[in-house]
């Protein structure tokens, strides 16, 4: 008995190690680069900052970290206006940065680790998870026999240029010997159509027919065509992710760059982007249309899609930029890349805080974090072909290393010195020590934290070149709704003039919830509860009069991550209060039309981001047709005011019923927007009792959570019924079993 059970012992612990080296890997390359810091101490406050403990049923945050503590926001009006409060919160410290710590560079390289792993908590629960495309190509070019590749801003143009040094490169004899698990993509001899040499956006003639699918194939003449001063701009995706290519390849082209070639991983995609007139090539992958789902097999065959177009580029002698399609651009990223032409390879990273203050290239000391394979720029020099060999043969060699953290493990497998010490371009050797390395800023080649939580660029008064839509939490939904939040997602017409009208609302918040008292768990759910509660009255109010929601900004005290935390991440630049992307909050995945069935969640409320009014793309038929409605104590003089004819402003008693607030409103089907002064004691309740239950289970299945205190569970849920539960207190469900969106009155005692 006691030999098994030491048999068993040894076991246990080989398993918990395995465990260990798998989950603490990303985290291991930020740890590692500042255990001196630990040493030092540093790492005492840190660690203090980061305990936070749940006993007796009260969660309390330990410590201090900074930016925990209250935040001053000056000019703040007694009742804090979202649309006066805009974006320009800052932090009051943000003049004299806090040392950048383990903890925020440990969070980038654990979260880039799973940058995309949408509704994931760190204590092991999970949320409906889906990925974007795992798209991104950058074009590297290489010196040609009797010239020197061309570095040149390469901002393009709509002619088509000599192809320059990548016509012939080292011929097909060197370069295509691929690495292993590069598949042979590339095809020569076959004359390109001119039907595939039309200018960008440049539609086919219609009722002429599709080329046949190997018209499409990549081979250099497809290449040199594209290319512009050597340099050429990349993504791939299938046909799930149409709408993200075309806006990808629409804020290019407005900024002046026309380089691009767009990869089809299907049929369906490869015929829309041909109609679209956008330049596509044909990956020959076999893959489906539907969205793979963020770390599933077939997301990971995708990641393997980026290292043999790498591959390939590199070996047709071109500059690559390789992009995922969950990238937006909003500078033009092409004389940028051209400042640094010793650097073999720049990459874009999950590191939380910036090393620089101005648009220099990150310190590789300094910027731990993940290296993010989502942006890519790759010259065709010796070393970066044998990284990119090398990196096809560790990923062909393991089936289950994820892309990135392949990228990572070869990259660091030797980091530094600077390779300039004296030039103080931050370009350090890395790889095998003869590959030279940059890290884009952080600030401007953002992440979903740098750019839409701590708004970093605001910080150093730069405009950035690109936002990622990363570190989100409602998978490929959540990054289509930042990137409308941001107005940076281009949507057809009809998006913007929706059918029925729309319903908003002021979302005035009291300026205590905002400030008053520390920045606790408490006080940051004492805020949401009450943005919810009023979220819960406009959806109602939209549902009853068949209108889509022009969701409100939504502010919050505490950031969420994906492992406990003390509410900011020490470090960083994340002011209290900040607007928070709507993803922290609810499921927005679930929120769309056709995600729940209607005969048991009711009627979906179709919602439109909370910049929707502000969109230029917004007609101002729609602007102009305006309703306000505003809330008055019934018995008082003027309450109801009913006027006849109908005008453009309304007053309605409080706490009005359906039925009636149906029948006074139809009267104003006509206007194309209704706007609420107020939801505070707007809706009174259902008349239809049927209707009222599909509407609570409907919003069941919308609550999101915040994640985490250091318990296990550790996350909380956020509860749009919270003030039917007297007493209500932001606790982790007690166990597994209780671990379940909040119930409100329906189940009594549950939260």
């Amino acid at each position: 008995m006691g030999a098994r059970i030491r048999v068993l012992n040894v076991v246990a612990a080989v398993a918990i190690v395995v465990i260990l080296y798998y989950v603490g890997r990303p985290l291991y390359w930020e740890l590692e680069a500042r255990l001196q810091e630990y040493r030092e101490g540093f790492s005492d406050a840190t660690a203090a900052s980061t305990q936070t403990t749940a006993e007796g049923g009260n969660v309390q945050p330990v410590g201090n970290a900074r930016g925990l503590e209250a935040a001053s926001l000056q000019g703040l009006p007694k009742e804090a206006s979202i649309a006066l409060m805009a974006l320009d919160v800052v932090d009051p410290d943000a003049a004299t940065p806090a040392k950048p710590s383990a903890i925020a560079n440990a969070a980038a390289g654990s979260a880039g680790a799973a940058e995309e792993e949408v509704g994931a908590t760190a204590d092991g629960s999970s949320q409906e998870s889906s990925g974007t495309s795992g798209g991104g190509l950058d074009l590297p070019s290489e010196a040609t026999a009797g010239a020197a590749a061309t570095d040149a801003t390469a901002t393009g143009s709509p002619t088509t240029d000599s192809p320059g040094a990548g016509a012939s490169g080292t011929g097909a004899s060197g370069d295509q010997q691929f690495a292993t698990g590069v598949r042979p993509i590339l095809h020569e001899g076959r004359p390109l159509l001119p039907d595939l040499k039309r200018e960008i956006w440049e539609k086919p003639p219609p009722g002429s027919a599709v080329p046949v699918r190997e018209e499409f194939a990549l081979r250099r003449e497809m290449v040199q065509h594209r290319q512009r001063d050597n340099v050429v701009v990349v993504t791939f995706a299938n046909y799930a992710f149409l709408d993200f290519v075309l806006n990808w390849v629409r804020h290019l082209t407005d900024l002046g760059v026309y380089n691009i070639l767009v990869g089809a991983m299907d049929t369906k995609f490869l015929e829309a982007l041909y109609w679209e007139g956008v330049p596509v090539f044909d990956l020959e992958s076999g893959m489906t249309t539907d969205d793979p789902g963020w770390g599933t097999p077939v997301f990971h065959a995708m990641g393997r899609e980026k290292v043999t177009l790498i591959n390939v580029f590199l070996s047709l002698g071109v500059q690559l930029l390789i992009c995922d399609t969950d990238t937006v651009w909003l500078r033009n990223p092409l004389p940028y890349m051209a400042r640094y032409p010793q650097a073999d390879v720049l990459t874009s990273s999950d590191h939380l805080t910036r090393s620089v203050e101005d648009e220099s290239l990150e310190h590789w000391d300094r910027a731990q974090g993940a290296y993010n394979i989502g942006i890519l720029h790759f010259r065709p020099t010796d070393p970066a072909k044998r990284f990119a060999r090398a990196w096809a043969e560790q990923l062909a060699g393991d089936s289950k290393i994820w892309d990135q953290n392949g990228f990572n493990d070869l990259m660091r497998q030797k980091l530094g010195p600077d390779v300039n010490p004296e030039g103080n371009d931050n370009v350090f050797w890395a790889f095998d020590g003869t590959l030279k390395l940059g890290i884009l800023p952080v600030a401007l080649f953002c992440s979903g934290h740098t750019y839409f939580v701590q708004h970093l660029y605001r910080k150093i008064g730069l405009e950035p070149y690109a936002m990622h839509a990363t570190f989100q939490f409602a998978g490929t939904e959540g990054k289509r709704h930042r990137f409308r939040e941001a107005m940076a997602f281009i949507d057809p017409p009809e998006y913007y003039d929706p059918p029925g009208g729309v319903l908003s609302f002021v979302n005035n918040i009291p300026e205590e919830l905002l400030t008053g008292g520390d920045h606790s768990l408490q006080t940051h759910f004492n805020l949401v509860n009450y943005q919810l509660t009023n979220l819960r009255s406009a959806l109602a109010i939209a549902t009853i009069l068949n209108r889509t929601l022009v969701l409100p900004a939504t502010w919050v005290r505490f950031d969420r991550i994906w492992f406990p935390h003390p509410g900011i991440l020490d470090g960083t630049d994340t002011p209290q209060p900040f607007l928070s992307p709507l993803d922290h909050l609810v499921e927005v995945q679930r929120m769309l039309p056709g995600k729940l069935k209607e005969d048991e969640f009711g009627p979906a409320v179709p919602i439109r981001e909370y910049s929707f009014l502000d969109n230029p793309r917004t007609p101002q038929a729609l602007l102009k047709s305006k309703l306000s409605v505003e809330l008055c104590d019934e018995g008082s003089p003027d309450c109801p005011l009913s006027p006849d004819p109908p005008t453009d402003k309304l007053r309605i008693k409080k706490n009005t019923r359906q039925n009636e607030l149906k029948a006074t409103l139809s009267r104003y089907s006509d206007s194309k927007w209704i706007e609420f002064s107020s939801m505070v004691d707007s809706f009174g309740g259902w008349d239809d009792k049927a209707m009222e239950k599909k509407f609570r289970w409907r919003l069941r299945q919308y609550v999101g959570i915040w994640c985490c205190v250091n318990a296990q569970p550790g996350h909380i849920w956020y509860d749009f019924f919270n003030d039917e539960i007297p007493g209500w207190k932001p606790r982790p469900p007690a166990n597994w079993t209780e671990d379940h969106p909040p119930w409100g009155k329906d189940q009594p005692g549950a939260l």
